[in-house]
């Protein structure tokens, strides 16, 4: 194993593959051209934090930490900004918003720290008279950006008071979407499935659980539950095709079983 590099070299290194003589593909990117690299490599990241793997964690950890360095790169190159630059902006932005840690405000738990954030957030931007929905960026998943506006809606008072009646919520939108769905109206379907998806979501943020998380998790699990499908009948030597739906439910109960008893 080779021995340990230091961040500097990995910054050299960097340097050397975008200079003349280096890597053309590297020297060809743009800030444009990595976006998708970016958003893989996070979603890379998600998945070896759900295996429990460490050591895939470490890898993937690693390719997640080359898309700043790449785009600090790129920066370094236009004279825009540089790694050094955007370390700085990062520590002064930790120091200034923590001033419970590096100043002398009293925080009581981490409820307070959120809302001291906010407003320090608002002071740095200046967007005192912006909605209290602006800074949810703009290419969040739906789900995922639909708890956070439930969240910054819920922070200046615009939320229910018990779950019961998000619960109640839920299932008006629930009926609205059958009587759409009844209608047999295209439109107004997909506008009460909205609805219904975003009472969902903040269901879930009430309850204090993320409906990105719940949902990728519930992927996961119809993938191995179908892949445990797919081998059994396989196994039988019976194509999925021609496979009964009643064969394929009594096999998809025992990868519920299996995944229960921690087989799958």
């Amino acid at each position: 194993m080779n021995p340990p590099y230091t961040f500097e070299q990995l910054i050299a290194i960097m340097r050397t593959l975008r200079a003349p003589g280096g890597c053309p593909w590297d020297a060809e990117q743009t800030h444009e051209s990595l976006t998708r690299y970016l958003l893989e490599e996070t979603y890379e990241v998600i998945e070896a934090i759900d295996e429990k793997n460490p050591r895939h964690l470490e890898e993937e950890l690693g390719d997640l930490l080359l898309q700043p360095v790449f785009h600090a790169a790129i920066a370094e190159d236009s004279g825009d900004f540089t790694i050094d630059d955007v370390i700085t902006t990062l520590c002064d932005k930790l120091i200034r918003r923590h001033p419970h840690v590096f100043g002398d405000l009293e925080i009581t738990d981490s409820t307070a720290q959120i809302e001291n954030w906010e407003k320090i957030k608002k002071l740095e931007k200046g967007v005192e008279r912006q909605s209290a929905l602006s800074g949810v960026p703009a290419h969040l998943p739906a789900l995922l950006k639909a708890h956070k506006i439930g969240e910054k809606a819920s922070r200046v008072g615009f939320d229910w008071e018990h779950a019961d009646q998000v619960f109640a919520k839920v299932m008006e939108e629930l009926h609205e979407f059958e009587e759409a769905w009844a209608g047999g109206n295209p439109a107004r379907m997909e506008d009460e499935l909205g609805d219904l998806l975003f009472a969902i979501s903040n269901l879930g943020r009430f309850l204090q659980l993320n409906p990105e998380e719940a949902l990728r998790k519930t992927i996961t699990r119809f993938q191995k539950r179908f892949g445990y499908v797919e081998t059994e009948l396989l196994r039988q030597g019976v194509p999925m095709q021609t496979a009964t739906l009643e064969e394929m439910d009594l096999l998809w109960k025992k990868a519920k079983n299996a995944e229960r008893e921690g087989i799958l």
